[in-house]
C-alpha cells in the first residue's frame, strides 16, 4: 500500500473557506521545513505550509535533530503572523499540540497524550514533535512571523528506529492506508487554524490540560546540566507547568525540559 503525500488532496480535504488561508506545496524531500521556509518567510503569505516526505536535517528544540525517515512520517511547517508578543508563542505551541491529538482522533486513534510542553504521545512512545520558531520586531515588541513545525511519525520506519530512539520513539500505525498522511495534515490544519483564529482566549485549555500526562507525577526538571527533582500539579492560565519542589515550595515553568522520573 503506497499513501503519498499529495497537496491537491489534502487541500480538498480543508474545511470550507481554508482555501483562501491555506497554500500547500509538498516536497519529496527537503533538509529541514522549518529552514526552508524561514529562509522564504519574507516572500510567503501567512497560512502558507511546506510539507515534506523525508527530512535530511530535521531539527527539534534545544538544538536536537528529527529522525525524518522517508515515506514514513509527516513533516510539515506552517508560516503564521500572529499579533502577539514573544512570550504568548507557547499559545501556538500548544494549541498545535492539541491539534495534532485531534488529527489523530479523527483517523481513529484514541489513547494521545500530551507531554509538556509539546511533545504528543502514543501508547508511552512519543509520536509527534513540534518545534515553533518566530522572528522578533524590535520596534512593535511582537512578532513578524512564526514558522510552526509538526514531526508525526505516521508509521515505523524499515527496520525500526535507530537504537538510540528504540525506548523513546513510536509511529501512530503500524500497516499504511491510502491518503492517510494528507488526512492527518488536513485535519490538524483544520483544527489548529480553528484555535489560531481565537487563540488569545485560550479555548483549547481544557483539552491540554485534560491530555497532559505529567500532571500529578514525579518529574525532574533539566536545566543545563543542572538537575531538580519536583511533583507536576498542574498548568496555568498561559500554559506553565506548576511543579512543587522538595522543600515544598513551588514554581511555574514557563519554558524549559522535563523528564517523567519512574518510580522502582
Amino acid at each position: 500500500m503506497i499513501d503519498t503525500i499529495n497537496s491537491q488532496k489534502i487541500f480538498g480535504l480543508l474545511k470550507k473557506g481554508s482555501e483562501k488561508k491555506i497554500k500547500i506545496e509538498v516536497l519529496e524531500k527537503a533538509t529541514s521545513t522549518n529552514t526552508l521556509l524561514k529562509e522564504a518567510a519574507s516572500e510567503k503569505d501567512e497560512g502558507f505550509v511546506l510539507i515534506a516526505g523525508k527530512q535530511t536535517a530535521g531539527r527539534g528544540r534545544l538544538g536536537r535533530s528529527f529522525y525524518s525517515p522517508d515515506d514514513t512520517g509527516l513533516y510539515m511547517s506552517l508560516l503564521l503572523r500572529p499579533s502577539i508578543i514573544p512570550e504568548q508563542s507557547v499559545l501556538i505551541t500548544t494549541a498545535a499540540a492539541v491539534s495534532v491529538c485531534d488529527a489523530l482522533g479523527k483517523v481513529g486513534v484514541g489513547s494521545t497524550a500530551i507531554k509538556w510542553v509539546n511533545d504528543v504521545f502514543v501508547d508511552d512512545k512519543k509520536v509527534c514533535g513540534i518545534l515553533t520558531e518566530g522572528s522578533f520586531n524590535p520596534q512593535n515588541g511582537t512578532l513578524d512571523y512564526v514558522i510552526l513545525g509538526v514531526g508525526i511519525n505516521v508509521y515505523e520506519p524499515e527496520g525500526g528506529f535507530p537504537p538510540e530512539l528504540q525506548s523513546i520513539a513510536g509511529s501512530v500505525f503500524k500497516n499504511k492506508t491510502e491518503n492517510l498522511r494528507n488526512t492527518i495534515a488536513a485535519e490538524f490544519l483544520n483544527s489548529f487554524m480553528g484555535y489560531y483564529n481565537t487563540l488569545e482566549k485560550r479555548e483549547y485549555y481544557d483539552k491540554y490540560a485534560g491530555k497532559c500526562f505529567v500532571i500529578g507525577k514525579d518529574i525532574t526538571i533539566i536545566n543545563n546540566d543542572e538537575k531538580t527533582c519536583a511533583r507536576a500539579l498542574g498548568i496555568d492560565e498561559n500554559f506553565g507547568l506548576v511543579a512543587e519542589l522538595a522543600d515544598g515550595s513551588r514554581l511555574t515553568l514557563n519554558s524549559g525540559e522535563i523528564s517523567v522520573r519512574v518510580k522502582t
